[in-house]
């Protein structure tokens, strides 16, 4: 009896030619969306939970949970490289990857347009700058390392751009005035929501500002 094949789990599995220097870079690059996830939102949760942020991180999911279903309704292979890859046992139009950079860099640019990140001045725009060079890279890495077409990554560019905007306007112009009754309720006042960042920024002044004298 045939033994049936195996599926790996792995969350930093990227492949590259030996040797190419910038397939290693563009290989780093391609797991930028992973950093932003653990790095930056399970951060986010633990030091300031505040709203804005944590319906950012529900856009993504969301937009993640479409790009799965229409991969499994398309069922578009992957390019022919990819086989070399011994990573093509999933679909590929559209490109995740591609989709989630371009989702993250839409809402956060909006973010920055509407004063809404802590960020001032030119600081902000030079983090939507970089976040904007990011998401390209992350495009350009998948079709490199041999992981998507061209007509792929584009897919996924285009629906994360279009799910990022619609999810900002659902969030600020819909959802935006039932966050004090969020943060109010039981489970707001049980987990603190929007209030650590708060706390944190006012200890400060307490305990060696103008407001502790």
């Amino acid at each position: 009896m045939p033994h049936p094949s195996l599926k790996a789990v792995t969350l930093t599995h990227v492949r590259y030619r030996k040797g190419d220097r910038l397939g290693l870079f563009l290989a780093w690059v391609s797991l930028v969306p992973v950093f932003i996830s653990l790095g930056g939102f399970i951060s986010h949760f633990i030091f300031r939970r505040e709203l804005q942020g944590m319906f950012f991180a529900l856009g993504l999911l969301i937009s993640q949970f479409i790009n799965e279903i229409i991969k499994k309704s398309v069922q578009q292979a992957r390019p022919e490289t990819c086989a070399l890859l011994e990573m093509c046992d999933s679909h590929g139009w559209p490109s995740s990857h591609s989709q989630y950079m371009f989702f993250f860099t839409v809402y956060f640019t909006l973010l920055s347009y509407k004063k809404i990140v802590l960020l001032t001045g030119k600081y902000r725009w030079i983090a939507s700058f970089i976040s904007w060079v990011l998401a390209v890279l992350t495009m350009y890495s998948r079709v490199y390392l041999g992981y998507h077409t061209v007509a792929q990554v584009f897919a996924g560019a285009i629906l994360g751009i279009t799910l990022g905007a619609v999810w900002f306007w659902v969030v600020n112009s819909v959802l935006l005035c039932y966050f004090p009754i969020i943060e109010e309720s039981a489970f707001g006042r049980r987990e603190r929501l929007g209030k650590i960042w708060v706390a944190n920024a006012i200890d400060p002044l307490i305990g060696g500002g103008s407001l502790g004298r």
